[in-house]
C-alpha cells in the first residue's frame, strides 16, 4: 500500500473541522502542531508594533494515496483556502515509505477496494 502525506497550514479555528471532514473522507488519523507562523504575499497588520497575527496549526495526515485527492479537496472546501485569502494552504507530498501504519493498512484495504 502506497501513502502520501498531506501538510495543512490552517488557523487554529479551523484545525478541528478539517480534521472532521478528512476523516469522513477516509482519512485514519492525524498529528497536529500548534503555534506554527506563516506569512502570505501581504504581510500582517501591526498595531504600535505587534503583529495581529491569528494563531496557525500544521496538521499532518498520513493517507492512502487512492484516496488522498478527495481528502485534499474536502480538506480546501471547509477550510475556504481558495474563498478567503490568508485562511490556510494544503500540499500533498508522495511517501516513499513508512513504518507503524499496519493497523491503518487493515482498516484502509477494504476502503480502497471499494473505491475502486
Amino acid at each position: 500500500m502506497r501513502f502520501k502525506l498531506i501538510l495543512v497550514f490552517c488557523e487554529d479555528t479551523k484545525t478541528e473541522i478539517i480534521m472532521d471532514a478528512a476523516r469522513e473522507t477516509g482519512a485514519t488519523g492525524a498529528t497536529i502542531i500548534t503555534n506554527a507562523r506563516g506569512e502570505g504575499v501581504k504581510q500582517k497588520k501591526t498595531f504600535f508594533g505587534l503583529s495581529l497575527e491569528t494563531q496557525r496549526d500544521v496538521v499532518l495526515f498520513l493517507v492512502e494515496e487512492h484516496l488522498s485527492r478527495q481528502i485534499l479537496e474536502k480538506i480546501n472546501t471547509v477550510g475556504e483556502f481558495d474563498t478567503s485569502p490568508g485562511t490556510g494552504i494544503a500540499v500533498q507530498i508522495d511517501v516513499e515509505d513508512a513504518v507503524g501504519v499496519a493497523h491503518q493498512v487493515e482498516e484502509l484495504v477494504e476502503k480502497v477496494e471499494d473505491e475502486l
